[in-house]
């Protein structure tokens, strides 16, 4: 099975909708996804997100199937910091919890990291718990089934789909930690995905564990092919 994960296009977050800038950005994504196709389309609750696919659902068409837990809300309630001035930051994007996220002290907790007393009294537990559990469930959904002790999923059943989910970032990286099993705070420190981007993901089995790749992450061949800005995060060209 092959994965597109895709953030959405440029957006306003309020009212929750892409920029123009964005609905070109989704042209291009759909026009890439269709060089391929794509047997399921998948897609966040989020307007932004569903603009974002709408596109590609046309090309194909592919009716989206609707994932509210997928929904950048969700996320942004459980996974977030408030500093001194009372804002609110990713815990990959506030900078004490980003110091505290690559250091050796948590990194010796691993998937427990949220046990560090830092973390209580917030939500990270409670969120990673919530997306690992809807992961997987997912990924069962697909005939793979994840198994702890091994670090990787075993086939319940073949599936040679190319599947595509149409979500966002702070709620995708958590996501894709899940996915390649690696601990939240040091993927999503390390990673990261932008505007439109691709990250595809390849479910390769080897023996009788499936153990999932990322073939690329962020990638913007399909901006830079229509000639649209290749800006990471309307931040810095890349």
């Amino acid at each position: 099975m092959l994965l597109y994960y895709v953030r959405h296009g440029d957006p306003i977050y309020d009212p929750d909708q892409l920029t123009p800038l964005g609905k070109r950005q989704a042209e291009a994504v759909a026009r890439r996804l269709a060089r391929y196709g794509l047997d399921e389309i998948y897609v966040s609750s989020s307007t932004r997100a569903k603009q974002t696919a709408a596109p590609t659902c046309e090309i194909l068409k592919k009716e989206p199937v609707v994932l509210d837990w997928t929904n950048e809300d969700y996320a942004w309630r459980q996974l977030t910091v408030k500093n001194k001035e009372g804002r609110v930051f990713w815990g990959f994007g506030d900078p004490e919890t980003k110091k505290l996220f690559a250091s050796e002290e948590l990194g010796k907790l691993r998937f427990e990291w949220y046990r560090h007393p830092y973390f209580e009294g917030t939500q990270f537990e409670a969120g990673i718990k919530r997306i690992q559990k809807e992961t997987y469930a997912f990924l069962e959904s697909q005939g793979l089934k994840f198994d702890p002790e091994r670090g990787g999923f075993t086939e319940q059943f073949p599936n040679e789909k190319r599947i595509a989910l149409f979500a966002h970032q702070g709620f995708g990286l958590a996501f894709l930690s899940v996915l390649v099993n690696i601990p939240y705070p040091q993927f999503s420190i390390h990673f990261d995905v932008s505007h439109s981007d691709l990250t595809v993901i390849e479910f390769e089995k080897t023996g009788d564990l499936v153990i999932p790749r990322i073939l690329t992450l962020s990638n913007d061949a399909h901006l830079y092919g229509d000639g649209l800005p290749t800006k990471y995060n309307n931040r810095l060209y890349i």
